[in-house]
């Protein structure tokens, strides 16, 4: 079998998602693989490993109460970055945006960066 692109992984990782189908993901993701999740800020859960990673993605797959939303994927070489929509919840506010900056080596995931909007106050330089 070819190696997948960058392009065709990610199209399979995004609709494991918006499919709600995990298995999607099974032979998209490195044994080295390294996440970083949105939360807790401000570094993120740090998640390392094939089946640490794949555990946690499948978690949020199977999780009816929420919804993710590609709203667009750049791809770069071996690189890609998803701009996402992610519901959690009914309520008019409970959703927020983000961005997860990945990394593709041989047609698996090896890194995944996961970067969102923060609900709360955060100090601006306002000059």
């Amino acid at each position: 079998m070819p190696i997948r692109s960058t392009t065709e992984v990610m199209d399979l990782f995004n609709r494991a998602f918006t499919e709600r189908a995990p298995e999607l993901l099974a032979d998209l993701v490195d044994e080295g693989c390294v996440m970083e999740s949105v939360q807790p800020a401000p570094t993120g859960e740090r998640v390392t490993g094939r089946a640490a990673c794949l555990a946690f993605w499948r978690t949020l797959v199977e999780d009816r109460g929420t919804q993710f939303m590609p709203q667009e994927v750049i791809v770069a070489g071996d690189r890609a970055t998803i701009r996402w929509h992610y519901r959690y919840g009914t309520g008019a506010a409970d959703w927020v945006e983000g961005v997860n900056l990945m990394r593709v080596r041989a047609g698996l995931i090896v890194e995944a960066l996961g970067y969102s909007k923060t609900a709360g106050e955060v100090p601006l330089a306002t000059g």
